[in-house]
């Protein structure tokens, strides 16, 4: 069970991982689109963050519900974001930024509201 839960956070960190890096490859001027690395990154990144949630309740873990409920929200909204864009050919500049700072602060909650680095 615990290298299940080591595999689902790897892929929860590559799932954010490649949402950003498709966010930050259209740094810069010009249009932004969603591109397969958002996409795909967003939806990886919500479900095996749901997954390991489910895992850790499966281990009896000490959870933090409210850190979990934060992030979920916050990841829930990415990916409607996201999924509601995928077709569109352009999106404007405000909700690629909007898209890159809701994709770092869910990367900040996790860390930051972190029971490990007390």
């Amino acid at each position: 069970m615990e290298t299940l839960r080591l595999v689902l956070l790897v892929v929860h960190v590559l799932g954010f991982s490649a949402l950003i890096g498709g966010l930050l490859a259209q740094a810069g001027p010009g249009e932004k689109t969603v591109n397969a690395a958002m996409r795909d990154g967003v939806g990886t990144a919500f479900v095996a963050g749901l997954a390991l949630v489910g895992v850790l309740e499966g281990l009896d873990a000490d959870l933090d519900h409210a850190k979990i409920a934060v992030k979920a929200l916050i990841g829930l909204v990415l990916l409607v974001l996201v999924m509601a864009n995928t077709r569109k050919p352009r999106i404007p500049q405000g909700l690629w930024v909007g898209l890159l700072v809701l994709s770092v602060l869910n990367v900040v909650v996790a860390v930051v509201w972190s029971s490990a680095h007390a």
